[in-house]
């Protein structure tokens, strides 16, 4: 269908840009015709062709298009039909880009040009005969229905039909002793219709939503497997002769099967919110209230108002309300739900704080920085909201299965039925034989196989202190053979000292005051590590003219008419400069030269040598790695012998020395080349494209923000050790989903077989059907129990 879309497009700046995006948009098919107005940054096309199509066309034009993600709760879904039929029903939305419906949460992640409204998608939930929820925190709904009536709470249908079941139920139990228990037709009667008709009015409901839209699902099954039993039962009763005794009714077996399902749902629902457990928790961060100095004076107000730069004062035993830095006082703050370190932080006049933290001892005032959607807390929560709506790979497979799977379950229970009347004269155990296929068949185990381990997975791993983008990344990080981990502030402390300073022209004291002067501009850890030695001494800086930095070298500029360099050995060969290496008085150190070129000659003044210590785990996390079958290579621009020493100590397999920030992502596509799928470890600048070209990439949280957000995986805690616990809750994640999906298949590959031929009674069909569903959840449940242990 011909159609015209408009949307907006961020960084056109003149009219060669708008005749690259038009260009690029005329290469999709199905494009008729496109229009860039650079005014207003609005591209227009006509065509067929999907807006993900358009959006990605522009994307690798350079470009980018604004998207917004939003998230709803969508009620009264059942299984992966109904998971199908609300992404289509949003899909059909003109501005729509993708629609990701997590049958487990109960929630879907839309992503949405600016232009589509709420209201728009509610509508079209709600004509897919679904509910649309505007989502709210776990607190606020837990007090809201602690005043709902008994009728309304979830237990109450479960209950109700058990109660009305049980006294059907029980006769057979009583023909095991040889006693007849039967209840007259009429109370079997009258017992069984409120379980039909009332407990199980949302099968009726939402199974003639699904017969509308042209679809089936879970419902659609149970409603028509029950009626068929309820109305065989009806027909029998009717039509029996009552000279003869009592007639053989099913009303139990169509009760029972109401109450099996509405039991295995609310299991199945309980179940459900504890693989949400790691979310909730860091919900229940969010302070509600902040005592914030106004008008000279400090005032209770609510957490939500705080505005950057106000000053926030906060007492022991309250948790920190937003991101900021200590004015004054000192504590220790418990933040082992936010980053996964148990261990409570000191903290004192300087330090950053993170919103959420617990103030365990002291009296803070902190200047906020960081508040409300931009806190560190707010991002965690969306990242974690966003990987465990997200659908993995393989999810694409079972939609597929699911889309066809309610249609042949159908023509199976129909075949044996007929089968069973036509050619064996047994109408009647054919309409129990289908009711049974029915019920067994239905594919909530099969839907919630997937998002049920994703969500325990990426739970587990927020709780322990890795932050996981989307499922995509779970599916490449279980592939990993090769971790590249970046040297300084990674492997290492990132805080290099300088622990030998030789001087080769000139006095101690003017060689470091040189090299002062030189670094006090730097933001490289070797020149920070120069300037603490000089403050040290209490060194005074000279002037610097023309200062500049030599990216991947060292730093140069102008004192006394003087042309000053320091930096690597690698820029000091490159220059023609003989070094005596001799000098070098620490093997392995990372060494800086300071020289001094006047014309077309250069001097060396001085030499410094510096060592950046081991972090703690350093050791553990690529012993851990190595024992999972992962080799572990390191890329670093320090010295051959420097990166030798570290490379030794932590047994690495392969290791590159001096190599420039620009070159990193040709090192990682070197091993790509090699058959590797790599995972790159970082946190500064110069690692994001390496992150980029990595298969996975993984950054501290202590670097940059570029950093995080060309990885996949973001760990909370500069701590190596994370990187192998994060790679095992991957490939452990990937294995529930595996057994969820083989279990899956297994009970509907066996128990259909079994029903058509009469050898599963319908209410046993029903056990198995919600058995299956909580067997699933609770398998994927037990991530949750997993710790990581050294061999």
């Amino acid at each position: 269908m011909n159609t015209t879309t408009q949307f907006k497009i961020d960084g056109l700046t003149c009219a060669s840009c708008v005749g690259r995006v038009e260009k690029a948009l005329h290469k999709v098919i199905g494009v008729t015709d496109v229009t860039v107005n650079l005014a207003t940054e609005i591209a227009t096309i006509q065509g067929s062709a999907s807006h993900s199509e358009l959006i990605e066309a522009v994307i690798e034009a350079g470009y980018q298009v604004p998207v917004k993600v939003r998230q709803f709760g969508i009620g009264q879904m059942s299984c992966t039909s109904c998971v199908t039929r609300v992404e289509q029903a949003l899909l059909k939305i003109t501005g729509v880009v993708s629609a990701s419906v997590n049958l487990a949460t109960e929630h879907v992640q839309i992503k949405t040009l600016f232009f589509v409204t709420d209201a728009q998608l509610e509508q079209a939930v709600i004509q897919a005969g679904y509910l649309f929820n505007a989502l709210k925190s776990d607190r606020v709904i837990n007090q809201s229905s602690q005043h709902q009536p008994f009728y309304n709470k979830a237990w109450w249908p479960v209950l109700g039909s058990a109660l009305l079941t049980l006294p059907l139920v029980l006769p057979m139990l009583g023909m095991l002793f040889t006693q007849q228990w039967m209840l007259p037709p009429v109370w079997q009667w009258l017992l069984a219709t409120p379980v039909q008709f009332y407990f199980g009015f949302r099968f009726y409901r939402a199974g003639w939503g699904a017969l509308k839209a042209g679809i089936g699902n879970m419902d659609l099954l149970v409603s028509i497997g029950t009626s068929a039993a309820y109305g065989l039962s009806l027909y029998l009763w009717w039509s029996f002769d009552n000279s003869h005794g009592m007639p053989h009714l099913y009303f139990e077996s169509s009760s029972a099967v109401i109450t099996l399902v509405l039991l295995g749902k609310y299991l199945e629902h309980k179940a459900k919110r504890r693989t949400t457990d790691a979310l909730r928790a860091l919900e229940n961060l969010k302070p509600v209230e902040a005592t914030v100095q106004r008008l000279s004076k400090w005032q209770k107000v609510a957490a939500s108002s705080v505005q950057s730069g106000e000053k926030v004062k906060v007492i022991p035993g309250e948790r920190v309300p937003i991101d900021g830095e200590i004015l004054q006082g000192s504590s220790h703050l418990d933040e082992a739900l936010i980053s996964g370190e148990s261990i409570p932080l000191s903290k004192k006049e300087g330090d950053i704080v993170t919103g959420g933290s617990l103030n365990l001892d002291g009296i803070l005032e902190i200047r906020a920085t960081n508040v409300g959607t931009e806190s560190t807390l707010s991002k965690i929560i969306e990242l974690v909201e966003q990987a465990q709506g997200a659908k993995a790979p393989v999810q694409a497979i079972v939609d597929k299965v699911s889309s066809i799977f309610i249609p042949v379950v159908l023509l199976v229970a129909l075949t044996t039925l007929l089968v069973t009347g036509l050619v064996f004269d047994d109408w009647t155990n054919g309409i129990l034989n289908a009711v049974a296929v029915l019920v067994i068949a239905c594919p909530c185990a099969l839907g919630l196989a997937t998002p049920a381990a994703i969500m325990a997975g990426t739970g587990t791993a927020a709780r322990l202190g890795v932050l996981v983008k989307d499922a995509v990344a779970l599916e490449q990080a279980k592939e990993i053979d090769l971790v590249v981990f970046d040297k300084t502030g990674t492997l290492t402390q990132g805080k290099p000292v300088v622990d030998e300073m030789t001087v080769i022209s000139g006095s101690e004291e003017a060689v470091l005051q040189l090299a002062y002067s030189l670094q006090i501009n730097s933001e490289h850890p070797l020149g920070k590590a120069v300037v603490e030695k000089a403050l040290a001494k209490a060194t005074q800086p000279l002037p610097v003219e023309e200062f500049q930095v030599v990216s991947g070298y060292g730093v140069k500029g102008n004192i006394d008419d003087s042309l000053l360099l320091m930096g690597s050995s690698h820029w000091m060969q490159a220059l023609g400069v003989k070094l005596p290496t001799e000098k070098i008085k620490i093997p392995g150190a990372s060494v800086s030269w300071l020289a001094s070129q006047q014309h077309d000659q250069i001097t060396l003044l001085g030499l410094f040598c510096f060592s950046d210590q081991l972090k703690p785990d350093a050791l553990l996390a690529v012993k851990l790695l190595q024992q999972q079958g992962i080799k572990v290579a390191m890329l670093t621009g320090d010295n051959q012998a420097s990166a030798t020493s570290v490379a030794t100590e932590l047994h690495l397999d392969d290791f590159k020395a001096e190599v420039l920030p620009a070159d990193k992502a040709k090192y990682i596509l070197q091993y790509q080349e090699q058959g590797y799928q790599v995972a790159m470890v970082g946190d500064g600048i110069n690692d994001a494209p390496a992150l980029a070209q990595a298969d996975l990439g993984m950054a501290m949280a202590s670097g940059t923000d570029v950093a995080v957000s060309a990885a996949s995986f973001t760990l909370m805690r500069s701590k190596p050790s994370l990187v192998p616990t994060a790679l095992v809750i991957a490939r452990l994640t990937y294995r529930k989903i595996q057994q969820n999906l083989f279990w899956a298949f297994i009970f509907n590959t066996v128990g259909i077989p079994l029903a058509a031929f009469g050898y599963l009674d319908p209410i046993i069909a029903g056990a198995a059907m919600a058995f299956s569903s909580l067997f699933v959840v609770s398998n994927a449940l037990l991530l949750q129990r997993w710790t990581l242990k050294e061999k």
